[in-house]
This record gives structure tokens, C-alpha cells and sequence, in this order.
């Protein structure tokens, strides 16, 4: 098999829109109606379902970790797996299955960097609970975490190309967060556990 296929795989793996899903198995509004309209776990927190959030935060990361685990069963190499774990989370955040609108990447992110290592994906989002638990701005801890994880996954694994597909992946979270980003800046940004936001925005 060939890069190109690993690629499709896992792209096709990570559209799979888990917090649509879940939403509409637990009888919630559609995640993109209200809040950010980020079909991802923390705006399914914001229905008020933390079960529901939890199953799609799972859901989102074991996307990002079953790619590469699959890839590596089939006897795919070490750039064939990074690939299918980097196309899932493509796939997460530019999904054809809602209209290349999809989340901002982060649970996919963290289980990408599990499949890579336990260590890295552990110390990550560490760092990344760390910021939500001081600050309660979910958007700023994982800009934290993705600003972290590439030099991370340089100093644990000390691979080039896992390096690059991982700083990769963290530039596209961050840029995915340039609206949360603007809203830190203005001290418009909603907390997790804050009130519940209106309908969601045009962003």
C-alpha cells in the first residue's frame, strides 16, 4: 500500500463526526447550532451533557490513535503510519462528511500523539489540563499544548520526520484557533463552566 492510500484511510477515519453523533444519539442540539458551532467535545459541554462530551472526546482521539495503530498492523513504516495519523486529523478538522467544517483538532491531535508515544501524548495533555484547570479557557490550553508538543516530540523521540508531521499538525490547530486567539486578546472568550453561549457564530 502506498502513501496515498494510508492518507485516504485515515482522512476517511478522522470525518467520521463523532460530536454530530453522539449529539444526535443522546437527543442534544447539533453541536454547530450553539456556543463556538465547533462540532467538538468542549461545545458538547456546553449542552450541559458531560457523558456526552466524554464520548466524543474519546471518540475524536481514538480517531487520531486507530489510524496509526491499523496502518502499523498492516505492516505499514514509520512515515506510512505518521501519514495516517496525520490525514485523520485532516480529516477531523477539514471533514467532507460536514461540509469541510469540523472541529478545532485537539482530542484527534492528543491521540495522534499517541500513537507516536504514551509519554509524549501524556506529558501533552498534562500541559494541556494544566492550563484549563488555572485558567478554565479550554482554547488557551491547547494553543499551550500545541505550542509545547513539537519541541516535546523532538527532545523524547528525536525523529526528524515525526517531528515535522507533528509541528505540522500543531500549526494547523493553532490557526484553527485564530478566532479563539482574537477573543483571548479581548477578553471575550467564553470559560469552560461559564455560561452558556448563544448561538453559534460565523467563524
Amino acid at each position: 500500500m502506498n502513501l496515498l492510500v494510508y492518507a485516504l484511510l485515515g482522512y476517511l477515519l478522522g470525518s467520521v463526526p463523532f460530536a454530530v453523533i453522539v449529539s444526535r444519539a443522546f437527543r442534544l442540539a447539533d453541536p454547530r447550532s450553539f456556543g463556538s458551532g465547533n462540532p467538538g467535545a468542549t461545545n458538547v459541554l456546553r449542552s450541559g451533557n458531560k457523558a456526552a462530551a466524554l464520548l466524543t472526546l474519546l471518540g475524536d482521539a481514538a480517531k487520531g490513535w486507530l489510524a496509526m495503530f491499523a496502518a502499523a498492523k498492516v505492516g505499514a513504516g514509520d512515515t506510512a503510519v505518521a501519514v495516517a495519523g496525520l490525514a485523520a486529523f485532516l480529516g477531523h478538522v477539514f471533514p467532507f462528511t460536514l461540509g469541510f467544517r469540523g472541529g478545532k483538532g485537539v482530542a484527534t491531535a492528543v491521540g495522534v500523539l499517541l500513537g507516536f508515544s504514551a509519554t509524549l501524548a501524556g506529558i501533552t495533555a498534562t500541559v494541556w489540563l494544566t492550563v484549563v484547570v488555572f485558567t478554565r479557557y479550554s482554547s488557551l490550553a491547547a494553543l499551550a499544548a500545541a505550542a509545547v508538543a513539537p519541541v516535546l516530540t523532538w527532545w523524547l523521540l528525536g525523529r526528524s520526520e515525526v517531528t515535522v508531521a507533528v509541528t505540522f499538525m500543531c500549526a494547523v490547530l493553532i490557526y484553527r484557533h485564530k478566532s479563539n486567539i482574537r477573543k483571548l486578546l479581548a477578553g471575550s472568550e467564553g470559560r469552560i463552566g461559564g455560561p452558556k453561549l448563544p448561538p453559534a457564530e460565523n467563524v
